[in-house]
C-alpha cells in the first residue's frame, strides 16, 4: 500500500501563497522557471494605471507628454485637438 502523503502546516500554506502572488511560472527552453511578476496596481500594470487615472497636470509635472489626450472639452462636447499644427507666421 501506498504511503499518505501529509498535510501541510498553515505556515507552508502562508508561504505557498506568498511565492505564487509574488513569482509565476513560465517555460523557458522546455523547462519551468520562476520569474519575478511585474509590479501591479489593483490588479493593473503601473502604466495602464497612469493612462488610467492621472489628470494632465499631474502628468505634466512628471513629464509624461505622451499620455497627455488631445481632446478638450466644448460644453460638454468633446473635440478632438490637433497639436502638431503649423504657427502660421
Amino acid at each position: 500500500m501506498a504511503k499518505q502523503k501529509r498535510k501541510h502546516t498553515l505556515a507552508e500554506k502562508a508561504e505557498k501563497k506568498r511565492r505564487r502572488e509574488q513569482y509565476k511560472t513560465i517555460f523557458i527552453n522546455g523547462k519551468q522557471k520562476r520569474v519575478k511578476r511585474p509590479p501591479t496596481i489593483d490588479g493593473m500594470d503601473v502604466d495602464e494605471f497612469i493612462r488610467r487615472n492621472a489628470d494632465p497636470i499631474w502628468l505634466h509635472q512628471n513629464e509624461m507628454w505622451e499620455y497627455i489626450e488631445n481632446e478638450i472639452e466644448d460644453n460638454g462636447v468633446k473635440k478632438h485637438v490637433d497639436r502638431d499644427f503649423d504657427i502660421p507666421f
